[in-house]
Formats: C-alpha cells, sequence, structure tokens
C-alpha cells in the first residue's frame, strides 16, 4: 500500500510529488495524458520566478518532471473513474478506468482543468477543422490566413499575440467593452497592428462545410448581427475543473474542490491543489505553492495517524 497517491502531474502534482518523495513518502502520481499540464501549450512563460528570459512551457514542465523522477517519483498512465474511502481501515481505494484499484493512506487530486466550450452551433462539429482550443498548438496551420480568438482573459491575450507569428489578421472577440487580461498582456495586443480588438460582441455560430469559413456575431449593445470572414477560430473562454469523478460531498456549485489553507478537503486524508481548487488564481507558480502545501499536509496527516 502506498502512502500517498497524487493524481495529475501538472505543476501541483509534480511539485507535491517534489516535496512527498523529500519527505520520505512512498508515493506514485498518476497522470492521464502526459506530464506537464496545460502549460506544455503555452509557447512562453515570462512570470515564473527564478528565469530571466522568457521559458517555453514544455521545457518548464520537463524540468520539473525530470527533478520529480531524479527524486524517485513514479509516474503512471492512467484515468481515474472512482476514489472510495474506506471508513474502518481509513485507506483509500483508486479506481482506474481500466479496473485497476491502487490502495493508498493518502490522496492528492491535481488534476487542473479542461477549455470551457461555448456550446455553439459549429463548435463541435467543426473542431480540428478550423476550431481550436490551443494556438501554441495549432497557430502554424494559419500562416498567412485570417484567425479570430474568442475570450478576453490572460490566455485569450496571449494566443492572440502568438497566432501573429503566422495570421495575417487576428481578431480578437470580446463580450464585454474592455479585456480582463493583465494590463501588460492588453497593451501588448493593442499595439499590435495585427490584432484587431471586436468588444461587446458574442460568436452566435462558427460557420464552414468542411472548414471554418466565418462566424455569425452578434454585438450584444447593438443588437446589431454581422459575419466575419475567417480560416480559424481558437475558442479561449475559461476554463472548467476536472472533477466529475470526485464525490459531490466536496465540491461546489462550479464543481471546484472545497478546501482549506492547507489542501485539505472536507474528506480526512483527501487533498486538492492547483487549478481545480476554489478560489484559485490559475498561476502556474501558485499551483506548484498549492502542491507543496498538500504534499506537506500529506506528509504530517499520513505520520500523525
Amino acid at each position: 500500500m502506498h502512502d500517498l497517491i497524487i493524481i495529475g502531474a501538472g505543476p501541483a502534482g509534480l511539485t507535491a510529488a517534489i516535496y512527498g518523495i523529500r519527505a520520505g513518502l512512498s508515493l506514485v502520481v498518476i497522470e492521464k495524458l502526459s506530464p506537464g499540464g496545460q502549460v506544455i501549450n503555452t509557447n512562453e512563460v515570462e512570470n515564473y520566478p527564478g528565469f530571466v528570459d522568457p521559458i517555453p512551457g514544455w521545457e518548464l514542465m520537463s524540468a520539473m518532471e525530470n527533478q520529480a523522477r531524479r527524486l524517485g517519483a513514479e509516474i503512471q498512465s492512467g484515468v481515474i473513474n472512482e476514489i472510495r474511502k474506506d471508513n474502518n481501515s481509513g485507506s483509500f481505494h483508486v479506481i482506474l478506468s481500466e479496473g485497476r484499484t491502487l490502495d493508498c493512506k493518502s490522496v492528492l487530486v491535481a488534476t487542473g482543468t479542461n477549455h470551457k466550450k461555448l456550446n455553439i452551433p459549429g463548435e463541435s462539429e467543426l473542431l480540428g477543422r478550423g476550431v481550436s482550443f490551443c494556438a501554441t498548438c495549432d497557430g502554424a496551420f494559419y500562416k498567412d490566413k485570417i484567425t479570430a480568438v474568442i475570450g478576453g482573459g490572460n490566455t485569450a491575450l496571449e494566443d492572440a499575440d502568438y497566432l501573429t507569428r503566422f495570421a495575417s489578421r487576428v481578431y480578437l472577440i470580446h463580450r464585454r467593452d474592455q479585456f480582463r487580461g493583465a494590463k501588460i498582456l492588453q497593451n501588448r495586443v493593442l499595439s499590435n497592428n495585427k490584432i484587431d480588438p471586436v468588444y461587446d460582441t458574442v460568436v452566435h455560430s462558427i460557420n464552414g462545410d468542411n472548414g471554418v469559413e466565418s462566424l455569425s456575431l452578434i454585438n450584444k449593445k447593438t443588437n446589431e448581427s454581422s459575419e466575419l470572414k475567417v480560416d480559424g477560430v481558437f475558442v479561449l473562454v475559461g476554463f472548467e475543473p476536472n472533477t466529475a469523478f470526485l464525490p459531490n460531498e466536496i465540491l461546489n456549485e462550479k464543481g471546484e474542490v472545497i478546501v482549506d489553507m492547507q489542501m485539505r478537503t472536507p474528506i480526512e486524508g483527501l487533498f486538492a491543489a492547483g487549478d481545480m481548487r476554489e478560489n484559485s488564481r490559475r498561476q502556474i507558480v501558485m499551483a506548484a505553492a498549492d502542491g507543496a502545501t498538500a504534499g506537506l499536509s500529506a506528509y504530517e496527516y499520513i505520520v500523525s495517524s
């Protein structure tokens, strides 16, 4: 039986593994995709302390992964279906999709988030044929083409700026009259002559037969409808927590995990860290800090049990 099972190998999960291994815990990290989380799709990270120059997201996460592995962390591939606590023994059963069950004394969940969808006509039908949720992944396909980014937060602003390396024109469509992202990012996109801000506007549908051809827009202030010709669209309107496999008793109304300052959930021995916990600011350095806190809290729980 492991002391600790960490679910998720993003910044929070890998940092928790580093702290857990150094504290002498027997642990395993379960990751459904490749280690690194959403950060590996980030072109440049310029706000992680310790790096004078921006660092590619994949490089930062590769270093975290290699550090955890060097210390002895085992990272396995798997998808978690359910977590059960045995009220008699106090141990946890982590049930994977292929039917495998892992037993442990405590669990630390750091499964992050998924991109939120607009749920409009054409979005799912044209996914991979002009609809994308990641400019770093797909931007190079749009050399000298016209693209649109939907959103107004940090990710939308960063990806709009990144797309100008390839696209001839980027329309940045936001439902409010000003962007929500950091001021430095707003200044960057507003000073880029390849980016056209489109405020107070929502996308009603994404149109095209074999690929994206246009967007149907509605101006929220004037109620005016219009059509915008584009070759591709990037939907960047926020994130949803990956918490469907967790018991409802530890989730808030948004599906985020309820935790205290020590990253303890309402279920004793179950911890959560990173973007999927309530009140997260969804920053890499904060997820790493959550992971360190949760790892130490798990250690304290195990040694006192």
